[in-house]
């Protein structure tokens, strides 16, 4: 059977816990593959921003480290969880680290890629930062490219909200 939404899916928080997409039912999403030391790294602030501000409308960023891009995310979940909360004020929700690109893609990784291709219908993630718009039917919307800054997503957010 085909998947047909994020909620088919689960995956690992920073914890080792396994937590089912279906808990976002309702909330629009912005999922994003992190890392700790990118030049991309300072957008924690405008995902942090993003999520104070309209979290109590119905929205959530949830963060995926991922170590695949020149070894950007080298430390443990931990640390990486200490990193962003320290530097950035990050509360928003993080993911155990995961593939998303290759043969251990993680599956979540995969439908998103498939959903919401990239430049020129590409699958893969190009880099860290590659964001993706999820509404509150667990439907993929869209999505950014690493560059584009989470501020200049709000107004697609509020939209969905």
């Amino acid at each position: 059977m085909a998947n047909e939404s994020i909620y088919d899916f689960s995956a690992k928080d920073v914890k080792g816990n396994d937590v089912a997409m279906a808990d976002y039912k309702g909330k629009v999403l912005l999922i994003v593959n992190t890392a700790s030391k990118c030049g991309f790294t300072p957008q924690f602030e405008g995902l942090q921003q993003l999520h104070s501000e309209l979290g109590a409308n119905g929205f959530e960023v949830l963060g995926f480290p991922c170590n695949q891009f020149m070894s950007q995310d080298p430390g443990s979940n931990e640390s990486i969880t200490e990193f962003c909360s320290l530097n950035y004020g990050v509360d928003f929700p993080m993911f155990a680290k995961i593939e998303v690109n290759g043969e251990g893609a993680h599956p979540l990784y995969r439908f998103l890629k498939k959903e919401a291709k990239g430049l020129m219908g590409s699958e893969k993630v190009k880099w860290n930062f590659t964001k993706f718009l999820v509404n509150k039917d667990g439907q993929v919307v869209r999505r950014y490219a690493p560059t584009v800054k989470p501020a200049d997503i709000r107004n697609d957010i509020e939209k969905l909200l």
